[in-house]
């Protein structure tokens, strides 16, 4: 099979049957073999009755629907978990996203060797209150990542297959496929200028509390890939300069009273100068830290995932 499209959905019963009529036209002019998988993430009208009928009318469509929301990340697991076709391809089911993208996107990953291609809506018809947060977001989310994205959370992607089956989309990560495939050795990430729609149907379901949550599930990433098979590295050695500045905090109080004692001056009980207290609060934080470290190496060394490595070859 040529290419699996994968459309998380919550209440978008209105677009479902415009943007499969335009997914299989597209399919049909350039002769792919294909299939179309609808998650229903917890939509709470008609998505699913829709889905059904469409299912009944064309054997490529196939179907998950979710008790509850859970959120994208959720129903694009799952959506990978049952994806058959060489190449992946993501998009939202607003029809804001242009399956007419397809054809380029697919040859891009089979011809030009792309491990991912992430869409880029260069002239956009979302609100300011939309746009603002998101240029924001993208330009920190470039700086922490190291990919030269312009923008990371655009619905419409293509996927090397192995790709969507080497990794793991959990929470709110979906904003960061690029850095989950990154992190997962498929470094070969480009980027193609496509189509924005204004929204046709339905009202938007962005908020402010997906821009923050944005940023801290990106600190998240970062954190996890630097130190969760190391996390002594973080903690280990933050420890260690907090008790070393706590002790050496303790040597100058108590130096400082031996030398006013020694020349005769007035002094007072080093328990009675504020600064003993700090530096003992220092070494104790200090101490505390490493021992996250250590119980954190302990952790990771007893987890079933340390020892699970992608490999792209063996002979």
């Amino acid at each position: 099979m040529d290419i699996s499209v994968v459309v998380p959905l919550y209440n978008e019963a209105e677009s479902l049957p415009e943007l499969h009529s335009w997914i299989k036209r597209v399919m049909a002019e350039n002769n792919f073999t294909y299939e179309i998988i609808f998650v229903s993430d917890g939509s709470t009208d008609n998505s699913w009755d829709v889905i059904e009928k469409l299912s009944q009318e064309d054997n490529a469509v196939k179907g998950i629907k979710f008790r509850r929301n859970y959120g994208k990340s959720p129903a694009l697991h799952m959506g990978f978990e049952k994806v058959q076709g060489d190449v992946v391809i993501t998009m939202d089911a607003d029809l804001q996203d242009s399956p007419d993208e397809i054809p380029e996107l697919y040859r891009m990953i089979t011809e030009d060797g792309y491990d991912l291609v992430s869409g880029w809506k260069q002239k956009r018809y979302d609100p300011k209150s939309k746009t603002i947060p998101t240029k924001l977001f993208n330009a920190t989310a470039r700086k922490v990542t190291g990919i030269k994205l312009h923008d990371f959370n655009c619905g419409l992607k293509a996927y090397r297959k192995e790709v969507v089956k080497s990794i793991e989309v959990y929470g709110d990560m979906h904003r960061y496929m690029p850095y989950l495939a990154k992190n997962a050795g498929y470094t070969k990430i480009g980027e193609k200028v496509v189509k924005h729609q204004a929204r046709k149907y339905g009202v938007t379901k962005f908020g402010l509390d997906r821009f923050v949550n944005g940023y801290l599930d990106l600190l998240t990433l970062w954190f996890f890939n630097k130190f969760a098979v190391k996390p002594m590295h973080f903690f280990g050695l933050l420890g260690s300069l907090m008790f070393i500045l706590g002790f050496l905090s303790v040597i100058v109080v108590g130096a400082n009273k031996l030398i006013s004692m020694w020349i005769g001056s007035s002094y007072r009980l080093v328990t009675e100068s504020p600064y003993f207290y700090l530096a003992l609060t220092a070494m104790i934080i200090g101490t505390l830290l490493f021992l996250a470290g250590f119980i954190g190496e302990l952790i990771a060394r007893n987890s079933q995932e340390r020892n699970r490595y992608n490999i792209e070859k063996e002979i």
